[in-house]
């Protein structure tokens, strides 16, 4: 599992800064930089704190850090269409809330 790929991902598609980040969650930026870097392991708390920061529900967030191992009772068909489909769904609530809702 790589969640700080994840956060990285949800957080640049969300066109966030670390600094805004951090103002998010409560959390540091050089600790934030570390789960992003994979140079450390997030706890749980540190997980629901950025999915809220984030905008992401933590069920999200987790898939995307999933490896193929993970979802391997998936088929790659499904798992690249719900990859997908999440990132969409990133860069549509960043651009117009309402519009995700549809």
């Amino acid at each position: 599992m790589d969640l700080g790929n994840a956060i990285r991902l949800c957080r640049s598609r969300k066109q966030l800064t670390l600094a805004a980040l951090s103002d998010r969650t409560g959390l540091s930026e050089s600790y934030l930089s570390l789960l992003e870097r994979g140079a450390r392991d997030p706890t749980l708390s540190s997980i629901e704190s950025i999915s809220r920061g984030l905008e992401v529900p933590v069920s999200l967030l987790v898939f995307l850090g999933s490896d193929a191992a993970e979802t391997s009772s998936l088929p790659v068909e499904v798992r690249e269409k719900l990859s997908t489909a999440i990132v969409q769904l990133l860069q549509t609530t960043n651009a117009d809330p309402q519009r995700a809702l549809v």
